[in-house]
């Protein structure tokens, strides 16, 4: 991930606040603070709508969301010029599963520009196809411990 970053910085990063078994980013947050980037994390606004991405650094107060997942309780509003998003599952097309809400599909439909889509997770947790609906958004790169795939070419590289 690491290795990604360095080759596409980001000014903003949109990372995501762990839940349950999700690829915990906030080591990735120090680092990237380390080098001066900055990050923002999603916040539900709208159960029907797209995400919210507030900048936020390590220390200040958080809320809880949706789900009692953590939000920046500062409403300072930023556009990400990428965001990761937590793989539940995924497909060899790069299209992925979350939990369910569309959040993250509905987010990178919304913003202009649409900022990198960089899923990470597990590689046991890829399937044959996630049957994308007309509204799934596919990931511009996904990440897991094996390798790093790209939807725009069909190179995969060791992770």
């Amino acid at each position: 991930m690491r290795s990604l970053l360095l080759q596409r910085p980001a000014g903003v990063l949109g990372v995501y606040w762990p839940f349950q078994a999700e690829f915990d980013p906030r080591l990735l947050i120090d680092w990237l603070m380390t080098r001066g980037s900055a990050v923002a994390l999603p916040a539900v606004i709208d159960k029907k709508g797209p995400l919210e991405y507030r900048a936020w650094r390590p220390g200040e107060p958080l809320v809880d969301g949706v789900w009692n997942i953590p939000v920046p309780q500062r409403r300072d509003i930023v556009i990400p010029e990428a965001v990761l998003a937590p793989l539940v599952g995924f497909d060899r097309q790069c299209y992925r599963l979350g939990y369910g809400g569309g959040y993250f599909d509905r987010t990178l439909g919304a913003l202009s520009p649409r900022p990198l889509a960089i899923g990470v997770g597990l590689e046991l947790s890829q399937i044959e196809t996630i049957y994308p609906q007309s509204f799934d958004i596919p990931m511009d790169v996904i990440v897991t411990e094996a390798e790093t795939r790209h939807i725009l070419s069909s190179r995969s590289a060791p992770a």
